[in-house]
């Protein structure tokens, strides 16, 4: 391999201190999270097993971590504390901190507020 691919080949882990393939070549075995979480697993605790990089002409390459999916475990449940703690974190993220109301959307962090609040001008000409 020559050019950039053959700076993102290291199955041995000398150049990068982890098994390091180029992107879409990694061998059989190998998953990243969300392959993982395709499959129903996780981590489940293990180490980083290799990594594959993406080269990028201007910029530096995109890494991603890859694990072994013979010790990945099964996805924990979700219970029913689980599902209130999200259900209720969501709430938070649609309440609007000025006027106390659920917004329907996800408040942007840009604005800080709703969007009636945010620009209380435009809603009256409307």
């Amino acid at each position: 391999m020559g050019g950039a691919l053959g700076k993102c080949f290291d199955p041995n882990g000398a150049r990068y201190g982890l098994p390091t393939y180029p992107w879409r070549l990694a061998p059989d075995g190998f998953a990243t999270r969300r392959q993982l979480r395709a499959r129903g697993l996780r981590p489940g605790g293990q180490p980083i097993a290799a990594q594959i990089l993406r080269p990028r002409y201007r910029r530096g390459p995109l890494v991603a971590y890859l694990y072994r999916v013979d010790r990945a475990k099964p996805v924990r449940p979700m219970t029913a504390g689980r599902r209130a703690a999200l259900a209720k974190a969501m709430l938070a993220r649609r309440t609007c901190p000025q006027c106390r109301r659920d917004a329907g959307y996800v408040i942007p962090a840009s604005l800080g507020t709703c969007v009636p609040c945010a620009y209380p001008d435009e809603q009256r000409a409307a």
